[in-house]
């Protein structure tokens, strides 16, 4: 069946008002819109020159700019068809029977652009200039044919050309008072005089690589996503021959306003300030951050690495690179990359405060957290209403709510001039998800900082190798930074190659004589030396790992001691356990130095709603932090603790784990200077704990509930006997850890190839075995994550650059991998925090496999609630989450 179509569609709308349907915004008008965001987003200094350089051009020409401008005003040209003019039309099923279906405007031109209706391709190309389009290149127009594809691929992800499912071309011919054609027709006139230089005759092809596609497709994608914003595009239903003027003048406001366009700020700016000032400090740089100054690395070195020791002042050097960075007009702004939600909320502090003395206060952007469920923009916080509404709890004036336009979605995250998030919000611009060439494009213009980029497993590493490479080969700038990355990955970065590929690689001897700590570039590696860190750290191991009341014994004696102990699990049920031993080990007098959240005693690990781990975070760095207050306490988590939070320990009681991690977990001991420190304690002290027998060969068949040792959390049981032999040999001999300057011998010995193979030549056939399944399967990751990269090589006209039907499963590989619960009664924190829980995150593991839509009924109690989700039931109280085993 047909819907009649409305009297305005005599004059082909695009956009139209959700509550008032008669209220139309024209398609020619919304057209111009679009294009004029593109031109003034082109028109931008730097992004204008990561264009060219997608384009392998020097700069980018006002004539290609021009053209580019013509095809991001056809991107929504699909929308002329009958078919969305009257929301509705009639296909046929398999059966010949009707069936209705909503018409769109991207898939539905394919006909049209593949010449399936030779009918109405002939009026459709030669409407829009076919033989202009074809002489903009030196291909025969197959360059502009491609751009075109990516201008209309704008919703999210490449247009499939090659989709034999393709509506019929009938869509595109009259119906009514209806013309389609009379309005491409219009429409291609009317960009001739929009952009009158397009067309010149004299001008140079158009680029053929096809990552300059890519990078337009991205531009395009933002400037349909302002163009498109009714606060600064008012809805017009009377067609304007000079339409375009207003286009630009609102344009150019929307680009400046939403933070896009800096010219301004640049103008105002002082003088670049010192360390002190920038960082509110009353110290000099360290030797690691005066190695970022430009006079010893250039800043025209595009991709840095600082390795140092935990708690050295690697953020502060790599903001302070920035701010020389942008003041060389290198960069526009920065995206900081944590490998957790915690990590990135506590650094957004930082580079809040940061931002308000680099940048002049009436010019100045409010850095974004770029954490999905978040709305924070600076010191602000916002809530999503309804029809794409936000609440700011400062009531900001119009100008300063769109300079947080960024903040308002997670798909528009990386659009800010400064923002903190997470990482996998920076590798989704690298995926096959939905607007990631839009996030690939807007990051381009910004130094990328990646923290803890050892912590990547390999699927991850593709990614964000993929990311860097992609970031890199449009002219950008990376800056990773580490505490314990080993040679094979630190060469393979810097060679930008997969880790082991084609080249011999950096041998055991080698790597452990690297300098450390150390910067190092494509060019060249500077050691740092001593950044007055240096301690000695008490290292030895116990067979305790499933004695939770022996663990329980020792954490409370050194709290009575006065002691600070952090027990770090690698497991929520070990952590549990421990927890629930701590509380049944000790006398009534012993419940001072249990941790406690608004004197409810608890831990810390991620199955807190993130009202509660707000709270939980202010509360650890409380009793651990800086500003500590109180006497011994013992605090357990997992592995939330090891590098989220700002905290210092004198005891650490920690699982086995990876090398890496553990002198990331070791990080935490003695990180403030200048502490009275218990008697027992001067010297740092961490016991690792392993299994009763201390024999890991077990773990080779073993399943189940293994603490995370060869399962989910760490595979790899050769580094963790590396890790274990190294923590013996040393306790042995009665030899302390001299921390940082033993961080490369052991960081290597415990994960460099050489030393892997040799640990598995002495201990026999099973590793082995074990070996060839871990790196089977790194192997396996490796070639999954290359499958899911967006295909940056291959042209918008090729089968393969279409984006798989993986979206779903990438994002729960990325560590979405907790559904968002939705709670039909808000219920209160076991802690009393001031909002109410609405929603908690179930970890996908936990949940049945198909789970239902629609919000559960929560069963309160008090200081606690449960829910069930399929035939799961679940419980949220001081512990956490917890499931309920029927």
């Amino acid at each position: 069946m047909f819907r009649e179509a409305p009297s305005y569609t005599k004059s082909h709308w695009a956009k139209s008002d959700r509550k008032s349907p008669s209220r139309i915004h024209l398609l020619e008008h919304h057209l111009a819109d679009v294009g004029a965001c593109f031109e003034a987003l082109a028109a931008q200094p730097t992004i204008r020159r990561r264009l060219a350089k997608a384009g392998d051009h020097d700069e980018l020409d006002h004539v290609t700019a021009a053209r580019l401008a013509v095809f991001a005003a056809l991107h929504d040209i699909g929308k002329a068809n009958v078919g969305f003019q009257t929301r509705i039309w009639r296909q046929e099923d398999l059966h010949g029977r009707p069936r209705p279906r909503w018409a769109g405007h991207t898939s539905d031109l394919v006909p049209v652009m593949m010449g399936d209706d030779r009918k109405t391709c002939s009026w459709f190309w030669d409407a829009l200039g076919r033989e202009d389009f074809a002489n903009w290149d030196n291909c025969g127009g197959r360059s502009a044919f491609a751009l075109f594809t990516a201008a209309v691929s704008h919703h999210g992800e490449p247009l499939d050309l090659h989709d034999s499912k393709n509506p019929h071309p009938a869509i595109w011919r009259s119906f009514g008072d209806l013309d389609p054609e009379t309005t491409v027709r219009r429409v291609g006139k009317l960009v001739r005089e929009w952009f009158p230089s397009a067309f010149s005759s004299q001008a140079p092809p158009l680029p053929s690589a096809p990552a300059f596609q890519h990078m337009f497709l991205g531009l395009c994608t933002l400037a349909d996503w302002i163009g498109s914003d009714e606060s600064f595009f008012e809805y017009r239903a009377d067609p304007s021959n000079d339409y375009i003027q207003t286009a630009r003048r609102q344009a150019a406001k929307a680009v400046r306003g939403i933070g896009l366009d800096i010219e301004s700020q640049r103008a105002g700016i002082p003088p670049l300030a010192g360390f002190r000032h920038l960082f509110g400090i009353d110290s000099d740089p360290n030797p690691i951050q005066k190695l970022t100054l430009p006079e010893t690395v250039p800043l025209d070195h595009s991709l840095v690495i600082i390795e140092s020791e935990t708690g050295s002042g690697k953020t502060e050097a790599a903001l302070w690179r920035f701010a020389h960075m942008y003041d060389a007009g290198l960069v526009d702004g920065l995206y900081f990359a944590l490998p957790t939600r915690a990590a990135a909320s506590q650094i957004h502090q930082r580079v809040t405060r940061f931002a308000s003395r680099l940048f002049p206060p009436e010019h100045g952007p409010a850095p974004v957290l770029a954490v999905p469920g978040y709305v924070r923009a600076g010191d602000f916080t916002g809530k999503h209403l309804p029809n794409y509404q936000t609440w700011w709890e400062d009531n900001p004036n119009s100008e300063a709510e769109k300079l947080r336009w960024a903040s308002e979605s997670a798909k528009r995250f990386l659009a800010a001039q400064v923002a903190v998030g997470t990482v996998d919000q920076a590798m989704m611009a690298a995926l096959q998800v939905r607007h990631s060439h839009m996030r690939a494009s807007c990051l381009a213009r910004n130094l990328l900082v990646v923290d803890e980029v050892h912590a990547s497993d390999p699927y991850m590493r593709v990614i964000l190798r993929a990311l860097i490479d992609a970031h890199l080969d449009v002219g950008g700038y990376a800056l990773l930074m580490s505490a314990t990355l080993g040679s094979v990955a630190r060469d393979s970065w810097l060679r930008r190659t997969s880790e082991g590929a084609n080249s011999p690689g950096v041998s055991l001897t080698q790597a452990i004589s690297a300098p450390y700590p150390a910067i190092s570039t494509q060019e060249q590696m500077l050691p740092s030396g001593d950044n007055g860190q240096q301690k000695e750290v008490r290292v030895e191991t116990r067979p305790a790992m499933h004695s939770f009341s022996w663990v329980a014994e020792q954490a409370l004696k050194a709290a009575r001691s006065g002691a600070r102990v952090l027990v770090i699990r690698n497991t929520v049920g070990h952590a549990v356990d421990t927890q629930r031993a701590l509380e049944g080990v000790g006398s009534p007098a012993d419940d001072r130095f249990l941790f406690s959240c608004r004197n409810v005693r608890t831990l810390h690990t991620g199955r807190f709603t993130a009202e509660d781990r707000r709270l939980l975070d202010k509360e650890v760095e409380k009793r651990l932090g800086k500003k500590r207050v109180g006497g011994g306490v013992v605090v357990v988590g997992t592995q939330t603790l090891e590098q989220s939070l700002d905290i210092d320990a004198d005891l650490l009681i920690t699982d086995l784990c990876p090398m890496d991690v553990l002198l990331q977990r070791i990080g935490r001991l003695h990180r403030h200077a200048g502490r009275n420190r218990p008697g027992s304690y001067e010297t740092p002290t961490c016991v690792v704990l392993t299994p009763p027998d201390e024999d890991l060969s077990a773990f080779l068949t073993k399943k189940g509930n293994t603490n995370g040792l060869g399962g989910f959390v760490y595979p790899d049981l050769r580094v963790l006997e590396a890790t274990r032999r190294l923590v013996v040999q040393h306790a042995a001999a009665g030899t302390p850890w001299r921390i940082p300057e033993m961080n490369r011998n052991l960081v290597e010995r415990a994960t460099h190839p050489d030393a892997l193979r040799g640990l598995v030549e002495q201990m026999g056939e099973g590793w082995s075995v074990h070996a060839n399944e871990v790196e089977g399967t790194d192997i396996a990751d490796s070639l999954h994550a290359r499958h899911v990269v967006v295909k940056r090589d291959l042209s918008f006209l090729d089968e393969g650059v279409r984006f798989a039907d993986v979206e779903e499963r990438i994002r729960t590989r990325l560590g979405e991998e907790a559904v968002e619960v939705e709670l039909i009664e808000p219920q209160r924190s076991p802690f009393g925090a001031a909002a109410p829980i609405a929603r908690v995150a179930v970890p996908r593991h936990m949940l049945p496999t198909t789970v239902p839509d629609e919000p559960v009924k929560p069963q309160p109690s008090e200081r606690w609630f449960g829910f069930s989700v399929g035939d799961r039931s679940f419980r949220y109280d001081r512990l956490g989450l917890l499931r309920i085993e029927s």
